[in-house]
Parts: structure tokens; sequence; C-alpha cells
């Protein structure tokens, strides 16, 4: 595999081409004091709609990005081509640094790591990392996958493949959103390699007294703690009014992928929703929302590509006899995988705050850890938090040191 330095360049007919369609923009409508209750007000939609097009400079974030490590290699998946990925690889210069592999989630990506990627290979610290920070296939500087049926287990694979490829046969991993999907399809498909995981994501359901008797009579006697019925409200709360998106994204991807990639407002206001509705009231700057949104914007395979994990994740493909791909689906990884070691990291804001019981059906917790802030996207709203979870569960004393064999 050759991996070869990657330079982030967006032509200026395409950024020329964006000022063009915000200059055509229709907006609708809105109810009077609509606030956020209808989805993202049309006073803030106007606003960073009139600052992407006469303000914010995607070349000086361009610029910033390009100082990172960035690269792009090709990566081998079964019964696909291989696709090019694009991926930050950022070493420590601790020798006896651990490799970690970052995996984002949607409407995340690699952009996230970038406030703990400092941190987490700092040489003076107690424990370093080596870390790897790719873009998903479908998603930023990745190429898009033009054949049905890439799921958990091809997502997985790609990072797996990735890991290996870079000399580190072992290593730990950390994720949210997809990235507890895909980390925990990694724990279960590559468990030799994969030696341990930290969560910020939980999915998972109440112990059962069939598969987990012992687990489920402490969850029977055991009363939820205050900060655990806000969790199970926060998780109510995004079923009953939040998961629309989810819904549309898993069953009929292709048919809003038309509006993503043709209006630059509409996944304005598509990702817009997601950045206020799932962080715990973090100051979004308008430079932050409109850098996070223009990586899809002017990513490789285009905005609809990215939605397409939702329906990928749920829908298992029609198997060529000849070639069975490999399947994980979605609800598999909310199950127990044993031999990796599990960290869990509970935020208050996260899309759904489980119980520590529930947690714990996942499989070996070996450390946990519950915030009093912070939402969905840790890495960006609470970095340092991350970063202490990490040192705490792989550093010295914690209950996953030495579980990579460190250099």
């Amino acid at each position: 595999m050759d991996v070869e330095p990657y330079t982030i360049n967006i032509p200026t007919s395409s950024i020329t081409r964006l000022n063009e369609k915000l200059d055509l923009t229709t907006f609708p409508d809105e109810l009077d004091e609509a606030a956020w209750d209808y989805g993202a007000p049309l006073f803030d939609i106007k606003r960073l709609t009139h600052h992407w097009r006469h303000n914010f400079s995607w070349k000086t974030q361009e610029a910033t990005l390009n100082n990172l490590p960035n690269y792009r290699a090709r990566i081998p998946v079964k019964g696909f081509a291989s696709p090019s990925v694009h991926f930050l690889h950022q070493k420590s210069n601790n020798r006896d640094a651990i490799p970690l592999l970052f995996v984002h989630g949607w409407p995340g990506s690699f952009l996230e790591v970038t406030k703990i990627l400092p941190l987490l290979t700092n040489s003076s610290a107690e424990v370093s990392f080596h870390v790897v920070a790719p873009s998903l296939p479908n998603f930023g500087f990745s190429e898009g996958i033009p054949k049905k049926g890439f799921g958990l287990a091809q997502y997985a694979e790609v990072c797996h493949n990735l890991m290996i490829a870079l000399g580190y046969k072992r290593y730990v991993a950390q994720g949210g959103d997809w990235g507890f999907y895909i980390t925990r399809a990694i724990s279960l498909l590559y468990p030799s390699a994969c030696r341990a995981a930290h969560i910020n994501m939980i999915r998972a359901n109440p112990p059962s007294f069939l598969s987990q008797p012992l687990l489920a009579a402490q969850h029977a006697s055991t009363s939820y703690t205050d900060s655990e019925k806000a969790g199970l409200e926060r998780r109510a709360w995004f079923m009953n009014e939040g998961s629309g998106y989810r819904d549309q994204q898993a069953t009929k991807p292709q048919t809003l992928g038309y509006s993503l990639s043709d209006s630059p407002v509409g996944l304005l206001a598509w990702i817009y929703e997601k950045l206020h509705d799932w962080t715990d009231s973090y100051p979004w700057t308008d430079d932050e929302i409109l850098t996070w949104v223009s990586l899809y914007w002017f990513s490789t395979a285009g905005p609809a590509a990215s939605v397409r994990i939702y329906y990928e994740a749920t829908h298992q493909p029609v198997q060529d006899p000849a070639q069975r791909l490999a399947y994980v689906s979605r609800d598999r990884t909310m199950q127990w995988i044993g031999g990796v070691k599990l960290g869990v990291a509970h935020f208050p804001k996260e899309l759904g705050v489980v119980p520590r019981t529930w947690a714990r059906t996942l499989g070996e917790v070996a450390f946990e850890t519950t915030h009093g802030k912070g939402g969905h996207f840790a890495a960006w709203e609470c970095p340092e938090a991350l970063v202490e979870d990490l040192r705490g569960i792989f550093g010295r004393g914690g209950p996953c040191e030495g579980v990579v064999k460190r250099g």
C-alpha cells in the first residue's frame, strides 16, 4: 500500500459555483415565534448564508487543515474496489506511544479529532498516542463507494486494514456516532488486533434475564440515579422529536440526496439543526459551523454519499452466492461483544444517555465516567474531558494499561 501526503485544494471554480448557488437561494417563510420548534430558524439560516457568501473564507480554513498531517492511500475491501481513503496520521515522539484509531460519524468528520490531536500525541504526557483519524469512505476527502452493500463490516474493514498497513498490528479505538457502531464492528471482527475501545455514544438495551441474569437482577433491584433519569428523558426527546432525519436517511437516502447535493442552504440547515440540538449549549461560531458544512459540500463523493451509511447499516444486502459480503447489523453492535475491553463515557446531552447497567450489556466495561457537561460531539465540545478519559483508561495504573504493547 502506497501512502501519499495529501493536500486539500478545492478548485476556485467550485467555490464560485457555491457562491452562485447561494445568490440564487429562495428561503421559505416561517411561523411567528417558531424558534427551534419546527427546525432551524429562518433568521439563523439567513445570517449563516450571508456569512458563507460574503465573509467566510474556505481557503483560510483549507490552509489550516493543510497544516495537519494529511495522507491518502488505497485500502483493500473484500468485494469492492479499493477506495482512496484520506486520513490524518500524527505520531507521537514517544516511542512507547499507543496506536489509537479515531472514528467519526455523521455529520462529523476527521475535523473532530483536531482539538484532541496535540493533547493525545504530547510526548511529555504520562501516556501518549499515535493517532490515525480517517475520513470514512463516502465522507470528506475519501472516495465514494459506487456499489451497494458497503455497510458496517466494510467500514470496519477499511479502518482495520488502514491500521495494519500503517504498521499497527495491535491498536485501540475511540468513537462516537457511527464511530460507536464501527468500532464495535471492529471489536467483533478483529478482536486480536483491536484490544480495547472507548466510546462516547452508548447504544444499548436493558439487560435481559435470559442472556445476562445477574446484571438483569442488579438492574431490577437498583433505582436509577437522577442523572440516569435525565438521560432517559433526553433519549425519549430524541426518539420522539429529533430522529426524523434518521428514518429518512435509513430508508430513502437517494431522494434526500438531490436536495443535499443541489442546495448548499438545504445542506446547511440539515446539518446546522443537528449541531444545535445535539450539543450541550456549545457556543458555535459561524466559521465553525460553515467549516463543518463546507467539508460536506466540497467532499470528494458529494454530500449525498455520506447519508447512505444509514441505509447500508440497516439493510442486509442480497448476497451473490459467488461472493458473499461480510455483514454486521446495527443491532448486533448493541449486544455483548467479548474479548475487547471497553471504556464508556456518559455525556448529559448525548442523543441517548442510558443507565450504567445498560452500558454493561455491551461487553467487559473496564472504565466508565459520567460527565457533568457535554453532548454528542465530545471531542469537539469537551476535548480535555475526552483526553482525560483516554489517559485514565490507557495510562499508568489504568484498567487497560499494557493492553497494547507500546512502541
